[in-house]
């Protein structure tokens, strides 16, 4: 059975929801699962902005079909290669062999390379400012590269105002029915997981989202509609994800505040890192979040590092090393460039303690613009009153840390 929405006159969302997906991209956990969106103009031409995953496939023909009514498919734009947006285009030019595609030069070149028959169809490749028009509807195209694949552009609908962004402005979480960014209280339900879904998938490419945005400020006067093909469509409020971006694009924390992050294998650590907040929130500073770096998924971690400006990273040394897990997540944090951080170290060792001068190493060695800061606290197999000093000298530095950066940002902005 069909399932559709009306976007806008002539326009409308032929996506699908996926709950039964567990990690998206085999890594990432969506427990509330996630949305492929794909639309159609109708017009003196129709057209097809986008395909779905395959495993929603069966569902988009179907939307399509009825959206269609008798017509046939005259064009389908392609804005993204990537799966789980373009593996039902093979499927849609067989249904529909007069189909023409619109797409770059680098996205007919990775149509090939995922096997798909595009040869047997007429081709336009597009470029950065070009315009095609549908009829009554004309677009233009902005190219976004390495946002967060090398071929990918964003489509504008120079009538009605629709920005077909790819990637850009996407979130995990199923629409279920929902279609538009105010049908939700996004602040409170949903920025958490737009926040997890950027910063996981498109973090490391944060120079080419500014490049994209900078496009996108000469025409956010034609910009009515914003429509990603992850999550809702957003119609208001473009301000509000606007400065998202810009933050997390720029490296530059949305809060000032603490996560603590820490790996303990028999609990000694963990009682450090509960200590230090309790410490850290006595003197005022309360936006704290704990993490055990074993238990929790890479993806949240990141998530919250982007969000605040100061990391604590409490953990053992094992085997002369950084605890695994731990070094997992500081690579993963290298491999998405993250930057612009205050960090602090909590090292625990019952012998021959290694990890601090391991972390402060990997940070300062393999990240750009951190600061660590000088206070260390040093723990031989368990916190004991005699180090009380120690450690109260460290939640002495970060509070005062977080001051400062606090105080440099409202002067910023005053």
């Amino acid at each position: 059975m069909h399932c559709v929405r009306e976007v806008t006159d002539d326009l409308f969302w032929i996506g699908a929801n996926d709950h039964k997906l567990h990690l998206f991209e085999a890594i990432h956990p969506i427990p509330q699962g996630v949305s492929y969106n794909s639309y159609v103009l109708l017009d003196e031409s129709t057209v097809l902005f986008d395909t779905v995953d395959w495993s929603a496939c069966r569902q988009m023909m179907e939307n399509l079909e009825y959206v269609l009514d008798g017509r046939g498919l005259d064009y389908v734009v392609v804005n993204h290669v990537e799966p789980d947006h373009c593996a039902s285009l093979e499927f849609v030019l067989q249904a529909y062999p007069d189909c023409q595609i619109v797409s770059t030069e680098k996205g007919f070149m990775l149509m090939r390379q995922f096997g798909f028959a595009v040869d047997s169809h007429q081709q336009h490749e597009v470029h950065e400012g070009d315009t095609f028009s549908f009829g009554s509807h004309t677009v233009t195209f902005l190219e976004a590269p390495m946002v967060h694949w090398p071929e990918p552009m964003v489509t504008l609908d120079l009538t009605n105002g629709a920005l077909f962004s790819a990637d850009a402005f996407g979130s995990f979480i199923a629409n279920d029915g929902r279609l538009w960014n105010d049908d939700v209280d996004y602040d409170r339900d949903y920025i958490d997981e737009n926040r997890r879904y950027f910063t996981n998938i498109v973090g490391r490419y944060g120079p080419h989202v500014q490049l994209l945005l900078g496009k996108a400020a000469t025409v956010l006067d034609k910009i009515k509609l914003i429509c990603p093909l992850h999550g809702l469509i957003w119609r208001n409020d473009f301000g509000y994800i606007l400065d998202k971006y810009d933050h997390w694009s720029t490296y530059t924390p949305e809060e000032q505040g603490v996560q603590i992050v820490y790996g303990s294998m028999y609990g000694n650590t963990e009682s450090a890192a509960e200590c230090l907040a309790n410490e850290i929130c006595k003197r005022g500073v309360t936006n704290v979040v704990m993490h055990d770096v074993a238990e929790t998924h890479a993806s949240y971690l990141v998530a919250d590092t982007f969000r605040l400006s100061h990391l604590v990273i409490a953990c053992p040394t094992y085997n002369l090393n950084i605890y695994p897990p731990m070094h997992d997540f500081l690579d993963e944090l290298r491999m998405l460039n993250m930057q612009n951080r205050t960090v602090a170290i909590v090292e625990n060792g019952s012998w021959a303690c290694e990890s601090g001068d391991l972390i402060q190493r990997f940070v300062e060695d393999e990240m750009k613009d951190m600061t660590v800061l000088n206070e260390r606290l040093s723990i031989a197999s368990a916190l004991h009153e005699d180090g009380r000093k120690e450690f109260e000298a460290l939640a002495d530095a970060i509070v005062e840390s977080v001051g400062k950066a606090c105080t440099d940002c409202a002067s910023r902005f005053a």
